[in-house]
């Protein structure tokens, strides 16, 4: 059974609430299906917050959100053991992690050591307390969002961390006709009401098990390859990508070639995914913050030298029947 009908059905419902956004409202799907974690990096007031909501409705799972701020703790999102005088025995009481999708809002407001609670989970699937591994649902993802580095009651967040989220989205303001239908949306009756769930734990599963399904060629697993191994060389950066960041561009690719409702991956489906994959997995040099170059910026600049290859459909795979 094709459920990609379903996925493009999610990104039609988180597109009733959140508008102008749709670019970004479908490679939020991408990460999700693709078993990622999603981090929106963006000024306060631009709709992350909403979107997180948003797919939450859509997906119709169970999900938690966790406002961060400095006196939240590690047992908060974990859980924590706790003395029950009427078993005589420590019981677990489960943390906030305990659900399908967590929204973490403003997860660099708290504090480092908060922060890594979090790292075993979006890696493993799985929380420890006290001694004990205790799993959390299936599947399980993370869509947090975070405030400009330098913003008021800001913690910067791990490398180790961001590695962990397979995105970084940087939403942007919205044009201005985009943005006096959202004040008519707030100004009326409608809002969250009109977003419908469209899939389950269950359809989302198998909906993940067709994205593995998708082809890859050797000509398109070179071209990743280059584009990874020139940020490890780039002159203006200090680090480059990890083997992780592979990984993930790779299974983003596959993801949109899904969405856009391919068997395989094409040069384009790379491209579509590559800066939203790498820009926080890539850490500039003192030379090129002098100079202020950003990450957008070298990552388009590796993007324009590598050469795309050109894919034929020759090559053994069929176009998804639709």
């Amino acid at each position: 059974m094709n459920y990609n009908d379903k996925a493009l059905g999610v990104i039609n419902e988180v597109g009733k609430v959140v508008i102008g956004k749709d670019i970004c409202i479908a490679k939020i799907m991408a990460a999700i299906i693709a078993g990622g974690n999603i981090l929106m990096d963006d000024v306060p007031g631009v709709g992350k917050t909403t979107m997180a909501l948003a797919f939450s409705q859509a997906m119709g799972l169970e999900n938690k959100r966790v406002q961060f701020t400095p006196d939240v703790l590690p047992g908060d999102i974990t859980g924590f053991t706790m003395y029950d005088k009427s078993r005589n025995a420590f019981v677990y009481r489960p943390g906030a992690v305990m659900c399908n999708l967590f929204m973490a809002d403003e997860i660099n407001r708290t504090s480092p050591k908060t922060q890594s609670a979090l790292l075993e989970v979006m890696e493993e699937g799985h929380v420890t307390v006290d001694g004990t591994t205790y799993p959390v649902p299936d599947p399980f993802i993370v869509i947090a969002t975070e405030n400009p580095i330098g913003s008021a009651g800001t913690q910067l967040l791990p490398d180790s961390q961001l590695d962990r989220f397979m995105i970084c989205l940087k939403l942007g303001y919205p044009s201005i006709e985009n943005e006096l239908d959202i004040v008519k949306g707030k100004t009326s009756a409608e809002g969250f009401d009109k977003v419908y769930p469209v899939i389950d734990a269950a359809i989302l599963k198998n909906i993940r098990m067709e994205v593995t399904d998708v082809k890859v060629g050797d000509d398109v697993y070179s071209y990743i390859g280059q584009l990874i191994t020139e940020t490890r060389d780039n002159p203006n950066l200090e680090l480059g990508a990890s083997p992780r960041g592979t990984i993930a561009l790779t299974r983003m690719a596959k993801s949109w070639a899904y969405i856009s409702g391919r068997d395989f991956v094409i040069p384009e489906d790379v491209q579509m995914v590559w800066t939203d994959v790498m820009r926080h997995r890539i850490i500039l040099n003192a030379k090129a913050r002098v100079n202020h170059i950003t990450q957008e910026a070298v990552l388009k600049d590796i993007m324009e030298r590598v050469y795309k290859p050109t894919v034929r459909r020759k090559s053994g795979v069929k176009k998804q029947s639709r």
